[in-house]
């Protein structure tokens, strides 16, 4: 299949580049930046030399030109934009019979009254919320496979979502609020300069108390109250998050551990039962690490991933190889 990027120069953008430039079964015909984009027509290897050899190929401006050549060229087509932005792109390629994989949160949530309260916009396409398969490739395979618009979950909740949904499949919740304390490298915040994410301003802290975007994305697939908490922290890639159930009663270790055996033969999920996961675990590489320890009817679970890999690019293109009806891992086990 040949695949196209728009907002390949973004760290999630190249990171999928790579991923697809590798790829046994696609090509990468294409990588696109906005027209106003200072990076436009510089390669994109001049951008992140680590890929030099690789991806030594031009950064091009989205012209009506280039929309041409994308309907002629390409059968994928992968959203690394700003949610806004792809929001608007993803119905443009849709109607030239593309399929989108969008991994920004434009298609996410699920009403319009979602993106005003926690985007900040007016959904202009909500028409297609209801069409856009969810992309946590693990728990949604048959959508994500049959879908023409593939919304690839966000990081923060693609790991929240693995470490819960067994607890949850297993009946072993009470109705108390989970608690989730998450942690994320800077890339998480994307490549545009900012104080904020300034590596002599970075230390670990909080944002987005109450209101943060993947906290309803988190509610709305697991059907369960959560309360959210985000931390930067200052190191480049990887997210931790700690997360605080409340199991049922007279709930043992032996029934939370068959619970997550859910996900015993998903090739990208590694259950590491009472060991503590580590963002070091997980860094340049495609898995979620989960691990938990119980006292009583409190459990603790704690959940790593990569937030460019399968927080992002690498979920993305797990999304695609189910498309193709290709295994979970092609080009992403043993390929970094």
């Amino acid at each position: 299949m040949n695949v196209v990027i728009i907002g390949a120069s973004g760290y999630s953008g190249a990171e999928l580049a790579s991923l697809v430039a590798k790829h046994p079964k696609l090509i990468l015909t294409g990588c696109y930046v906005s027209q106003g984009s200072l990076d436009k027509n510089k390669l994109l290897s001049d951008l992140y030399p680590e890929h030099l050899g690789l991806l030594d190929q031009p950064l091009l401006p989205l012209s009506e030109s280039a929309f041409s050549d994308i309907e002629n060229s390409a059968d994928y087509v992968c959203l690394c934009t700003d949610h806004k932005v792809s929001v608007d792109l993803a119905p443009r390629f849709l109607a030239m019979g593309k399929k989108v994989f969008d991994l920004s949160g434009g298609y996410r949530l699920a009403s319009n009254d979602d993106y005003v309260t926690y985007y900040g916009f007016e959904h202009q396409h909500p028409e297609l919320l209801d069409q856009a398969a969810y992309g946590l490739a693990e728990w949604n395979s048959d959508a994500i496979a049959a879908a023409q618009l593939v919304a690839v979950a966000g990081c923060y909740p693609t790991a929240a979502l693995n470490a819960l949904k067994p607890l949850q499949q297993a009946d072993l919740l009470t109705e108390q609020t989970i608690i989730i304390n998450a942690v994320s490298g800077v890339t998480g915040a994307g490549r545009k300069a900012s104080i904020g994410t300034h590596f002599c301003e970075v230390s670990l802290a909080p944002y987005g108390l109450f209101n943060h975007r993947h906290g309803p994305e988190i509610e709305q697939h697991l059907g369960h109250d959560v309360l959210f908490t985000p931390h930067l922290g200052n190191f480049p890639r990887g997210i931790l998050e700690t997360i605080y159930v409340q199991l049922k009663p007279n709930i043992t270790i032996e029934q939370v551990t068959q619970a997550y055996q859910v996900l015993a033969d998903e090739p990208l999920i590694r259950l590491l039962g009472d060991k503590i996961p580590s963002i070091k675990g997980v860094a340049k590489q495609p898995y979620v690490d989960i691990g938990w320890q119980q006292q009583g009817t409190q459990l603790i679970v704690i959940a790593a991933i990569d937030n460019l890999l399968k927080g992002a690019a690498g979920q993305a293109l797990q999304c695609i190889n189910l498309s193709m009806g290709l295994a979970h891992t092609t080009g992403l086990k043993g390929s970094f």
